[in-house]
């Protein structure tokens, strides 16, 4: 039953739920008010006083819109609407007096900060201050945390809004940061100087509302009114983040999130948000073609010929790599089969069932997981293959959800119920105490590390018939973005990889730098880093990564979504699909397209729902035929979280935080 107040801002009336509170009523009747320390995605504070109101017929002083509720508001003396002002003069002269406060000891750092230009506290001083200062005493200062090689902090520009601390209390699920000391001592730091162990950590940089937590690799390189502002999407895990890529010239140069919140609300991973250096690094540029044993450069002409040369005749395989647009992978398919040969996308042996999607995405949205009440985890490790996603479970615990884990013991940031490592344990959850606990709404997630074992469509069959058992809902977790949109067109051969490539002459590597292919086989690989694809080939194509074209994503649940293009790809790389649209024309087989629009047309004439842009179509359900699972336990699919794709093994950075992850691993602390 809803609680619908009535209420009167700056003379305007509008109706708001009694539940929300005054800074979110003023936002529904489009009043803008000026906040440090609330964010509506996390608990309030009600530190700064920055978002001061008066409330008519209430205390004689201002009231903190963020703490205090609609329904706290009394009406007037003949039931009047209560009414609230946001810019009479108590409002004004308040607002002055708190931004006075908030620059006493903030350094004049604004012409060498990072944050110039996109500071909240720069455009609030403006809007809402004063002129001047009426303080002449010396400026306090506090000494600057290592964080760790990602966040750079100057803690003497620290407001002590607490955003950072809060986000990595609540939303990170580590327990590192706090405010210690009262009044003018009062900082905030790390306990016992600890560094941040997150795969979330980025996000307190946006949350800063000054300079005091900025971006390390991003430091003193660019300003934001000189970089080029692209909405795309994230290609680092299956989740499908949405993403702003701002470029510099050709040179990407940070990775922001958007808010969408149906997938990412606006939190990302730190290996979507500093993976940008990979994009520089490795890169492959021109064509080559293997002479005599050895990689020599070529022209565009020579690889095409060359590839043509090998393909004809011959029985070709192609592969579809992890990190391939639906547009690149119909277009393989289609070269591919009509030269005879067989395409396949599960690179990793997962045993999805090809054209069942209930099978390989399920029927439950990531928006469904706020509303669980009971969430199974099946051979999966959400921290490390999506880490967001795994922050919207951690959300829903906090809200009483309860969380079972059927797999390995991992730190989720989160309590579970363990419920066992193996097949056996899956298959004895119907008679054991968590069947209660599943009767109530559940969502059930089942990861690909329970999927790529040789008994991986037997697991899917138990997963599914446990779903319908209970009335719950299915979530496949998808560890590669480019897998379920490769999916819906078809880029499958009924035996998976092993009957691809069995007696393949030619294969043809699409971007699938973790498979380890035969001697004997030729090599067409067609990519954009110099990774094991690339060794391995006797014609390399060099192609643009995923900020350098245009291309959809399907992502883990089965949204479709638009990647735009925010740079262009470096020396003679092309697009993927323009380079197999080239190849076909070698090969004497034109593909039937010319141009993206083309392309896509052709796609949501053979798959309709690709055209439903950022909608999730509804699936038919079809469980997958019942079998016995094999004695075994659950591996996660995810051992390194930072050096999963070609991009990401070209960074250094994410070299450098996967040394780090895996030395805290190993370190060892003694009992004294």
């Amino acid at each position: 039953m809803t609680d619908l107040r009535k209420i009167i801002i700056d003379d305007t009336e509008v109706e708001v739920e009694g539940a929300m509170t005054l800074i979110q009523a003023c936002e529904e009747a489009g009043v803008e008010i000026p906040r440090f320390c609330y964010h509506e995605r996390l608990t309030i504070a009600g530190n700064c006083r920055m978002c001061l109101v008066e409330v008519v017929g209430g205390p004689p002083k201002p009231a903190a819109s963020c703490a205090m509720q609609v329904r706290d508001l009394r009406p007037g003396p003949e039931g009047q609407a209560p009414v609230v002002k946001t810019n009479s003069p108590m409002v004004k002269k308040a607002r002055e007096g708190v931004m006075e406060f908030m620059l006493i000891n903030h350094p004049l750092d604004c012409p060498i900060c990072d944050q110039g230009g996109e500071c909240d506290l720069q455009d609030q001083a403006m809007a809402y201050g004063l002129s001047g200062s009426r303080y002449n005493e010396p400026k306090r200062a506090v000494d600057n945390l290592d964080l760790g090689p990602l966040v750079a902090t100057e803690m003497t520009r620290c407001i002590s809004c607490t955003r950072c601390v809060r986000f990595t209390t609540e939303v990170a699920g580590i327990t590192v940061m706090g405010q210690i000391g009262r009044g003018e001592d009062a900082e905030i730091t790390a306990y016992l100087d600890e560094t941040l162990n997150s795969n979330l950590q980025g996000n307190i940089i946006d949350l800063c509302p000054v300079g005091a937590l900025t971006s390390k690799p991003y430091a003193f390189t660019a300003r934001p009114w000189e970089l080029t502002k692209t909405e795309t999407i994230d290609v680092m895990d299956a989740l499908g983040s949405n993403i702003r890529v701002d470029t510099k010239g050709r040179e990407v140069m940070r990775i922001l999130p958007r808010n969408h919140d149906g997938v990412n609300e606006e939190w990302i991973s730190d290996k979507t948000r500093f993976v940008w250096d990979g994009l520089r690094s490795q890169r492959l540029d021109q064509p080559y073609v293997r002479v005599a044993g050895k990689l020599k450069s070529a022209t565009w002409g020579e690889a095409l010929a060359a590839a043509a040369a090998a393909m004809k005749d011959a029985k070709v395989a192609g592969l579809v790599g992890d990190l391939v647009p639906v547009e690149a992978a119909y277009a393989l398919k289609q070269l591919v089969e009509g030269q005879g040969g067989t395409v396949e996308c599960r690179v990793d042996d997962a045993k999805l069932p090809a054209d069942n999607r209930s099978g390989y995405v399920g029927t439950a949205t990531i928006e469904d997981i706020d509303n669980a009440k009971m969430i199974q985890l099946i051979g999966c490790d959400p921290r490390n293959e999506a880490p967001v996603l795994n922050a919207r479970i951690r959300k829903a615990w906090t809200n009483g959800a309860q969380i079972g884990l059927i797999g390995q013991p991992v730190d989720l940031t989160y309590d579970y119920a363990h419920m066992g490592d193996s097949r056996a344990d899956l298959m004895g959850i119907m008679d054991n105490k968590f069947k209660e606990v599943l009767d109530v709404p559940s969502v059930i997630i089942v990861g690909m590390g329970a999927l790529t074992e040789a008994d991986g469509a037997a697991v899917l069959s138990q997963a599914m018939k446990l779903t319908e058992a209970t009335d719950s809902k299915l979530m496949v977790l998808h560890t590669a973005a480019g897998r379920v949109g490769a999916l819906d067109v078809g880029a499958v051969t009924e035996g998976g990889i092993t009957a691809a490539l069995d007696g393949a002459e030619v294969v043809y590597n699409l971007g699938a730098d973790e498979v380890e292919i035969a001697k004997g086989a030729f090599v067409i690989y067609q990519g954009s880093h110099g990774d094991r694809g690339a060794h391995r080939a006797d014609v390399i194509l060099p192609a643009a990564a995923y900020t350098e074209e245009s291309g959809v994503f399907v992502n883990t649940e089965g949204r479709p979504q638009m990647a735009n293009r925010a740079g262009f790809a470096p020396g003679e790389a092309k697009e993927g699909w323009a380079i197999l649209r080239a190849l076909s024309a070698e090969l004497g087989a034109t593909l039937p397209y010319d141009n993206l629009a083309s392309l896509r047309k052709a796609i949501v004439a053979d798959v309709p729902h690709m055209a439903a842009i950022d909608d999730v179509p509804v699936n038919e359900w079809k469980r997958v035929a019942l079998r016995k699972p094999a004695k075994a336990s659950f591996l996660n699919a995810v051992t390194d979280f930072y050096l999963t794709n070609p991009i990401a093994r070209a960074s250094g950075l994410m070299a450098e935080l996967s040394a780090g992850s895996k030395a805290r691993a190993q370190t060892k602390v003694a009992a004294e």
